[in-house]
């Protein structure tokens, strides 16, 4: 009998568009001539939560809930029937599946309102007077989102749309605490997830179960499906991977885990997990097992063949999105900005042009980790025959190239095919700031639909840029993003505080250059992160160089990622951070841009020491001089 495999992706991860896990390995699986299905238990939980018998029963269980609740909490629950009348018409507008509701839902007296809506916008001005169905799509994500504030308050505090439980996932040095989480009683949430999964394996009756645990908000919900398919289907092997386990679970030692799973795959999956499906067959012995963890003789054993390749980027296939309810997905608007409603607006294709990064050098980044480290690309014919293949299976045409970098050149070579062919797609991707963007290659990306791309302008200070191995400049980065402007293209900016020896003199010019980059139109969109070191990284490994120090590295056998650190010779970073992300906040908004930095900070700050044409003159002389 052939072997049948249900690949799962555990609650949660995104509302508007399926991670790319499962139907990657699914398209690779499929081309080996195995039997695949795939469930995103995600969004199949949101539909059932967010839909009238789930409301009913997340207001019965509020009114009962042990201790005391918020008075925002109370006064959802006084609005229980009205929540009752609307939510049907709401996930039926979200879905796509009738826009007639957006007059009814900007009626101020039509959805109940709680703490969400409680400092609107100027709605006229933020979406026009024709802008209705944005605007019903904004005051529909308030609505979602006061029930899970809600539900995180009276249900269970593990709730959250893109993540469940992420707090006993991250730095997990040890596994006994998610180990008592896991023997708790389910509240109702875990509940309905494991009927959910308990359906599709009825459905599918799979001999192995693949789960992808990509953040740490999938880690409990992964290893929760874990435990019940143990207990009530025992003859299931199960399979872990993905991001988590990648960059969490190099160095485990608890044997705990594998109660809950039986083997744990590292980097790309496709060879890991075809090898262990080979082995299950009788094909291969144990020895011949690829990156896999399992349990043997009440020790965790690491088992690498390296006499088994990996496949080739041009070779693990096109991702198969069959089996998944593209219809089921919520288009969502958290705020007017149209860069940033990207990530939560639209049921986007996810592909990868490139594995890997090209570049793998920046100092913060987990550049020794193979996913990352080796870089390889496939001809631009085979992907654009992924892309159309794709759209045949969706019927969508919007696609997010999710790569670590995405090339230049491969992205010049895909636009090209991209027109030859008259695909007719609209995509974004994530690109380095560098010099190959010139004002040529950026009209040749928007013409192919390139609308977006997100970049990091990190510190946006020369000297850290260098410490960070960035290999790009202040001054590079801004005609670049003015390339992309000038071509119609919006563009993201991922920025950092907080790396070593910065000082509170370069975090203040820091904003400077970020405002200036907004008031001069080169990015749209922008958001602040703490640094974290992290194992895997060049500062992590080396922190004597980067002028910090790692005062302790605890080891409990289980998760290992993120270091506690000490900045020896920078400022105290985190009482910036409120001001930081007020700022650009405010300047997605288009409000602010005008205001002296020192004013969003409640304490007193140094006056800026970058000059306010700064930005300006790097783009204006542009053509007058090489870049650097």
């Amino acid at each position: 009998m052939p072997i049948k495999i249900l690949l799962i992706t555990p609650p949660f991860t995104q509302l508007n568009t399926p991670y790319p896990a499962t139907p990657y390995l699914k398209g690779f699986l499929k081309s080996q001539g195995l039997d695949v299905f795939q469930a995103d238990l995600g969004i199949e939980l949101i539909n059932r939560i967010f839909s009238r018998d789930g409301f009913q029963t997340l207001f019965d269980t509020a009114r009962h809930a042990d201790g005391k609740i918020s008075r925002n909490s109370r006064r959802i629950i006084r609005k229980e029937e009205n929540y009752l009348q609307t939510i049907d018409r709401v996930m039926s507008f979200l879905q796509y599946r009738d826009n007639t509701q957006a007059h009814i839902l900007c009626n101020e007296s039509f959805l109940p309102r709680a703490s969400r809506f409680d400092h609107l916008p100027d709605l006229e001005w933020s979406f026009g007077n024709i802008g209705m169905n944005d605007q019903a799509r904004f005051l529909a994500t308030l609505y979602i989102e006061d029930i899970g504030d809600l539900i995180k308050d009276a249900v269970t505090p593990y709730f959250g749309f893109s993540r469940y439980a992420d707090r006993l996932g991250m730095s997990a040095h040890s596994f006994a605490p998610l180990e008592q989480a896991l023997k708790q009683t389910e509240n109702i949430i875990e509940v309905w997830l494991l009927e959910l999964l308990k359906t599709r394996i009825e459905q599918y009756r799979p001999d192995v179960v693949g789960i992808t645990i990509p953040f740490p908000g999938n880690l409990y919900a992964g290893l929760k499906c874990g435990q019940f398919i143990k207990k009530h289907f025992p003859h299931i092997r199960i399979i872990a991977g993905g991001g988590f386990v990648n960059t969490e679970l190099r160095d485990l030692s608890d044997l705990a885990i594998f109660n809950y799973v039986d083997f744990l795959t590292l980097d790309d999956g496709e060879r890991p997990f075809l090898s262990i499906i080979e082995f299950l067959q009788g094909q291969k012995s144990l020895q011949e097992l690829t990156r896999t963890f399992i349990r043997i003789d009440n020790e965790v054993r690491y088992i690498h063949d390296n006499g088994q390749p990996d496949f080739h980027h041009a070779e693990v296939g096109c991702p198969d999105y069959s089996d998944l309810a593209l219809d089921q997905y919520l288009s969502l608007i958290e705020m007017a900005n149209p860069m940033h409603r990207l990530w939560s607006d639209g049921c986007w294709n996810k592909l990868t042009l490139a594995r890997g990064c090209y570049w793998h050098r920046c100092s913060f980044c987990d550049t020794s980790l193979v996913y990352i480290h080796r870089f390889e690309r496939a001809p631009a014919s085979v992907l654009v025959d992924r892309i159309e293949q794709v759209i045949a299976q969706t019927g969508r045409r919007g696609f997010h190239f999710v790569d670590e970098a995405a090339p230049p050149a491969v992205l010049a070579e895909v636009a090209t095919e991209l027109l030859r062919r008259k695909t007719g797609i609209s995509w974004w991707t994530n690109i380095r700031f560098e010099k190959a963007f010139t004002p040529d290659l950026c009209r040749l990306l928007a013409s192919s639909g390139c609308i977006a791309a997100t970049g990091g302008l990190e510190a946006a200070s020369d000297r850290l840029l260098k410490l960070m191995n960035k290999g790009v400049t202040v001054r590079q980065a801004a005609r670049v993003c003015d390339n992309f402007s000038r071509a119609g293209i919006m563009v993201h900016a991922y920025l950092m505080y907080g790396f070593p020896t910065q000082t509170v003199q370069e975090t203040i010019d820091a904003l400077e250059i970020v405002r200036q980059f907004f008031d001069e139109g080169l990015i749209q969109s922008a958001f602040w992160h703490a640094f974290t070191a992290t194992v895997h990284s060049d500062v992590g490994k080396n922190p004597k160089k980067y002028h910090c120090a790692i005062p302790n590295d605890p080891a409990g056998g289980f998760a290992r990622n993120d270091l506690v650190h000490e900045d020896l010779l920078g400022c105290a970073h985190q009482v910036f951070a409120q001001g930081l992300n007020k700022a650009v906040y405010n300047f997605m908004q288009g409000i602010g841009t005008d205001m002296a930095i020192g004013d969003w900070f409640d304490f007193p700050v140094p006056a800026t020491s970058v000059k306010r044409d700064y930005v300006q003159q790097a783009i204006g002389d542009k053509r007058r001089s090489p870049l650097p």
